[in-house]
């Protein structure tokens, strides 16, 4: 029996998603830290989201968990892009808690933009489409942490 070479299709989907979260992220860390000017959003009132006290989780911007959750995220999906560990369990469980684990943050940031804070961020919006998009992509993640560990790989 032969492997299967192809790199999991889902996991090139998740590390491009994730990228594309670490560029909004990171443009809203930035502008926490105040490397930019005015935020710029086309739809909704940026300002007032990124000016509330639920812009931080204690001294630490949102956006800068954000940004390392996404980064983790990339990490992982590009580890298990590799051939050695295509079959890891490892990252299969890393990715299905990662993702999880970032849909339940990203919910709970979006019912305070709508019942808490009364505005909405078109960043933070992208941002929980991209949330909601990995952990779609990372349901088969589930069936591979099912199967048998292969000879080697954790």
């Amino acid at each position: 029996m032969t492997a299967d070479l192809r790199p999991p299709a889902n996991r090139m989907a998740i590390a491009l998603l994730s990228l594309a979260g670490a560029f909004v992220a990171f443009y809203l860390f930035a502008h926490a830290l105040g490397w930019t000017g005015p935020i710029v959003c086309g739809v909704g009132d940026c300002a007032t989201v990124q000016a509330s006290s639920y812009a931080k989780v204690g001294p630490i911007p949102v956006a800068a968990i954000g940004l390392a959750g996404y980064m983790f995220l990339l990490g992982m999906a590009l580890l298990g892009l590799q051939p050695a560990y295509a079959a890891s369990r490892v990252v299969s469980g890393a990715l299905v808690a990662a993702s999880s684990v970032a849909l339940a943050f990203s919910a709970y940031l979006t019912y305070l933009e709508a019942a808490v804070i009364h505005a909405w961020c078109q960043w933070c919006v992208v941002s929980a489409i991209l949330v909601v998009l990995i952990f779609l992509f990372s349901l088969p993640e589930v069936g591979r942490l099912r199967q048998s560990p292969a000879r080697g790989h954790p």
